[in-house]
């Protein structure tokens, strides 16, 4: 079976896309759980948190400055914003690609989940 993500990056599957660069997608999540709602994932295949790489060490920081460009963008750069990445299913990492939530437009409690 193949990987959704993958086929968002290849454009065989839509997504509305809100960043995109040679490495970086970001595309709003199909079952927001925030008003802002965007899931951030790096282009190269990678399977979650555990499957990172020494050499796949820059594609977080990729991550993150797309993050920053996406709060300005959404205009939640001065009221905040949060990234989540779950690993595992027990975590909650229903597709097998490192992705990363974005979530903003309301105040979120503490502590998650």
């Amino acid at each position: 079976m193949g990987c959704i993500f993958c086929d968002i990056v290849a454009k065989k599957k839509p997504a509305r896309i809100v960043y995109e660069d040679e490495e970086i997608l970001a595309f709003r999540d199909l079952n927001p759980q925030a008003p802002i709602h965007i899931l951030i994932i790096p282009k190269k295949h990678v399977s979650g948190v555990t499957g990172l790489r020494d050499e796949d060490r820059r594609l977080v920081g990729l991550i993150h400055q797309a993050a920053v460009r996406i709060a300005r963008a959404e205009s939640v750069y001065q009221c905040g914003f949060r990234l989540v990445v779950n690993s595992g299913p027990d975590a909650g990492q229903a597709i097998d690609h490192l992705h990363f939530h974005f979530l903003a437009g309301r105040r979120l409690s503490w502590p998650p989940g």
